[in-house]
């Protein structure tokens, strides 16, 4: 069973849906014993940083994930709550990868919403990704490149699209909603032992 973070952000039905689209069984939850039970997590978002971390700080969720040991992936928001600390709401966040989250720029055109491609990728995530294969990315807040990146993408500047470390896998763009791309990558995440 693939365990799916609830923690009341957005968009958890087109994960669910892509999920069963690919024959997994899901379940969407806030239960930590299911949580450390699940054979990989996926931690979804869109939405907003600071009551985000509160939900899962009432929880002791920030605790459990922070401690589990199978493949876990976050998706969006997901993956900015898994860095130091987020620009929105001036938010500390989980703390797995030592990065900040930031606002793109003022004056940019914010959010950067749509298609776009790589600057660059590797690792198990992204096999059989081309770099000029497109993902479906609607986000106001940025990673900046740096040693947890496997992914780059550039708007405005580059940033990071998505991050590795240990078992913590995070993107910035929404493979549930990247079509047959983005279902390879959640694909490519299912393997991952």
């Amino acid at each position: 069973m693939i365990g799916v973070v609830k923690y009341n952000a957005g968009n958890i039905g087109s994960l669910v849906n892509a999920l069963d689209r690919l024959g997994v069984d899901s379940k969407l939850t806030d239960d930590p014993d299911e949580l450390r039970s699940a054979e990989k997590v996926i931690f979804p978002g869109v939405g907003e940083a600071s009551s985000a971390m509160r939900y899962l700080k009432e929880r002791t969720l920030d605790q459990v994930i922070k401690s589990l040991n199978q493949p876990f992936l976050g998706i969006c928001l997901g993956m900015q709550l898994m860095c130091e600390y987020s620009e929105e709401n001036s938010t500390e966040c989980l703390g797995i990868f030592d990065e900040a989250v930031k606002r793109f720029p003022v004056g940019e055109i914010v959010p950067h919403m749509g298609w776009n491609n790589f600057i660059s990728h590797s690792g198990v995530l992204f096999e059989g990704i081309s770099a000029v294969d497109c993902m479906y990315f609607v986000h106001s807040y940025f990673v900046e490149v740096g040693p947890d990146s496997i992914a780059t993408t550039d708007y405005v500047l580059p940033f990071s699209s998505g991050l590795k470390r240990e078992n913590f896998f995070g993107v910035q763009f929404h493979p549930e909603k990247s079509g047959d791309v983005g279902q390879k990558l959640l694909e490519n995440f299912l393997k991952i032992k």
